[in-house]
């Protein structure tokens, strides 16, 4: 890594926290800006920060250049904002008059991909939060006591199908099956909401399973999936068995709170390679 600081573009959740304090530990100076309405305070608050709206690109990029930034970080969930949500600033137009106002009717990836592209314009370059915050990057195997079944496994590797087809036309990266049958598909609304909906839809018997994996062809310097002990909680409450997630591509949010959850509600947690057999 150079010597130059650390920028962080922190949606919410803990982890821009977690990548500004590994990146210190690693003796890096670190600045976040913490989009308005998704940063949380609490979790930006003990690193150098600004806010911003996230259509003042102007005020952004001024941020990142006046505190030396050179290396980028895109950590932490945002919704999703339309073209009327976003209110560019003079800056942000006329990055869109460069990328295309398309990006905003396509999927998350696409979006993604073009906000990596602008900031390697811009004399950027953007680093995965796992390159720095390598620690958080889910293992391959079994991390609990509680072990998949049969059935399952065997929901496991019909979720991976349908988490693949999913992603291979931009729309989501994981799914709750349970007895073979897929009770919902994540999309715009984010893996928590998606729960929600699983807990309404349980059918009897055995409960399901939330697998989540990278998108096909998806750049993984931004928006891979995270397990957090949220997750957990929320797909314990959905009467679901387990979490499967790819190994290697997926972000243990807090990891030792995430396991210990799952242990107190008997969920496995296990990461798999898409591309070996499962089980």
């Amino acid at each position: 890594m150079s010597r130059a600081a650390l920028g962080i573009l922190a949606g919410g959740g803990a982890l821009p926290g977690r990548v500004a304090a590994a990146a210190r530990a690693a003796g890096r100076e670190v600045f976040i800006v913490g989009l308005e309405g998704f940063a949380d305070p609490a979790v930006i608050g003990p690193f150098p920060n600004a806010t911003a709206r996230m259509g003042a690109v102007g005020r952004i990029f001024e941020l990142l250049r006046a505190h030396n930034c050179a290396d980028i970080v895109l950590v932490g969930p945002v919704r999703r904002p339309g073209l009327l949500d976003f209110r560019p600033d003079a800056v942000g137009a006329a990055l869109l008059g460069r990328v295309g106002k398309g990006i905003f009717f396509g999927g998350d990836d696409g979006l993604l991909k073009a906000v990596v592209k602008v900031l390697g314009q811009e004399g950027f370059t953007v680093l995965g939060a796992h390159e720095v915050l390598t620690e958080a990057v889910a293992p391959n195997g079994l991390l609990t006591d509680a072990r998949p079944d049969a059935q399952a496994i065997a929901d496991i590797r019909r979720g991976a199908e349908v988490a693949r087809a999913l992603g291979s036309v931009d729309v989501g990266q994981g799914c709750v099956v349970q007895a073979g049958l897929v009770l919902c598909v994540e999309a715009i609304e984010g893996t928590d909401a998606m729960l929600s909906r699983a807990a309404s839809l349980r059918r009897p018997g055995p409960g399901g399973v939330l697998v989540k994996l990278v998108k096909p062809g998806q750049d993984r310097r931004a928006d891979l999936p995270t397990i957090g002990p949220s997750t957990v909680r929320n797909a314990a409450a959905a009467g679901l068995r387990g979490i499967a997630f790819e190994a290697g591509g997926t972000l243990l949010a807090e990891r030792a709170t995430t396991i210990m959850a799952a242990e107190q509600s008997g969920l496995f947690l296990l990461g798999f390679a898409p591309d070996q057999p499962i089980g």
